[in-house]
Parts: C-alpha cells; structure tokens; sequence
C-alpha cells in the first residue's frame, strides 16, 4: 500500500476536495443495543497497518463533522485488492471512533467481505431489497461492537437488477439512518456499473489501484467515467507497493 492517501489532483485532475457531496444523515438507531458475540479481528500489523491507519484518518477523521461517512471503495478491474482495504478501514475506523461503522458488500459477482470476517453469507444485502425488515435486521455484528456488516446475501438475478431500483435508493437512505459510517464493496469497474450505482447514492468513491499492475490510463479512464456520470471520487490508493528497504528502518523515516 502507498504510503499516502493520494488525492486525484496529484494525478493531473484539478480541484479535488475531501468534502462530501450529501450532507450524511446521523444516525437515529442504535444497534449496538443487540446481542454482541464478537467475531475475530483480521491480521494485519506493521507497515499496512500504519498505512491504513493513515488512510481511515484522511479520509474519515480528518475533516470532522465535514468528511464523508459513507464512501465506495472499488478498483478499474479485479484483483487490485479492493474488498481487503474495504474490510480492513472498516475495522480500524471502528477502532478509532465510538461512533457506528458498517460494512455494506454490493458485490453480488465475488463477495469476499463475510470470508474474510469468516461469518456465513445470508440474509444480507439482496434480502433486504426484496424483503420489507428494517435494515438493522440484515446487519450482524463483527470483531467490535460497533462494528458491523451487511453481507452480499443471496446471490440472484433479482438482486442485480434491485441495485439501480428505487428500493437500492430506500436501503442506502435507512443505512445511513441506522449506521454514523458506511463503506461499500462493490464489484471492479470494468465488470459492472455497481460503483456508479451505488457511487451516486453516497459521499463518493475511493480508487483502488494496485501496484505495478494497474496502468495510469485505466485508473484516469475509470476516474474521468465516474466524474461524467456525477459521481464524486474522493482519491485513489495505491495498494501492495513493495518497499526494498527493511520495515524497521522504513518506520525510522
């Protein structure tokens, strides 16, 4: 991972702020009022967690009041390790905050984040667009108690075409009633439109690119798509970069 949250001016693109779109509702519900049975928390240390760290406070913290509390974490095409920053932001966030933090996986192609938790995938996010529960019914509790998820749920053709519905437009609404932040895994750009889609529903979307594979052109392509279609795209991350100097003299510096 970079060692910086880089902001997109910084990649040629003019006028970038860290300021949301939608003033984000705060949350009315409390969830934290269910049944609490922690999950284990996810192994990371050293240099990405400090970088990590780095991030979640830029992007989250950093502006108070002001930053975006409900955010897209997406890459231009698969494998740039987008789900694993997602779930591990999450994690350190409600780490560093009292206040609600859930996890929200629309990646209905490859859902990763209830793998990486280790916690089965049902009754989740597909569920919650076809069904008529409250939304704080679909989430379950992780590695913290104010940490929550919302996984993919039933995988179904119905669920795909739900995502662009008014139903999606409902659910994300009541998330952000129930939750004080919301991160959002969604399928790669060039395999679907789900970051648009949801993209436009949030604060905005952070890029994942991963280093040493993801090419300059794309990442500013998939920037420039985002940015027609209205959607806000907060920076980008660079992810699995390789420092050649040992980590005990990197963290000296």
């Amino acid at each position: 991972m970079s060692r910086n949250f880089e902001l997109l001016n910084q990649m040629g693109q003019a006028d970038v702020t860290m300021q949301p779109q939608i003033e984000p509702a705060r949350a009315e519900n409390n969830p934290a009022e269910f049944a609490f049975t922690p999950t284990q928390s996810l192994e990371i240390d050293g240099i990405a967690r400090e970088e990590l760290t780095k991030l979640v406070h830029r992007l989250f913290l950093a502006s108070g009041a002001e930053g975006p509390r409900r955010v897209v974490m997406t890459g231009p095409e698969s494998g740039t390790g987008a789900s694993w920053i997602c779930a591990h932001a999450a994690e350190i966030l409600a780490a560093q905050t009292e206040r609600t933090v859930c996890l929200v996986d629309c990646n209905l192609r490859a859902p990763s984040l209830h793998v990486q938790f280790g916690v089965e995938n049902h009754f989740g996010l597909t569920d919650a667009l076809l069904g008529s529960a409250p939304i704080r019914e679909y989430a379950r509790p992780l590695s913290r108690r104010n940490l929550w998820m919302v996984s993919c749920g039933s995988t179904t053709e119905a669920g795909q075409a739900l995502l662009t519905s008014d139903r999606m437009r409902m659910r994300v609404a009541e998330l952000s009633a129930t939750f004080d932040y919301l991160l959002f895994d969604v399928s790669a750009l060039n395999t679907s439109n789900q970051a648009t889609v949801v993209g436009s529903l949030v604060d905005g979307v952070v890029l994942v690119l991963k280093a040493n594979s993801s090419r300059r052109d794309s990442a500013r392509d998939s920037i420039q798509g985002l940015q027609a279609s209205g959607v806000r795209v907060l920076g980008t991350v660079l992810n699995q970069r390789i420092f050649p100097i040992p980590e005990n003299i990197y963290q000296r510096l």
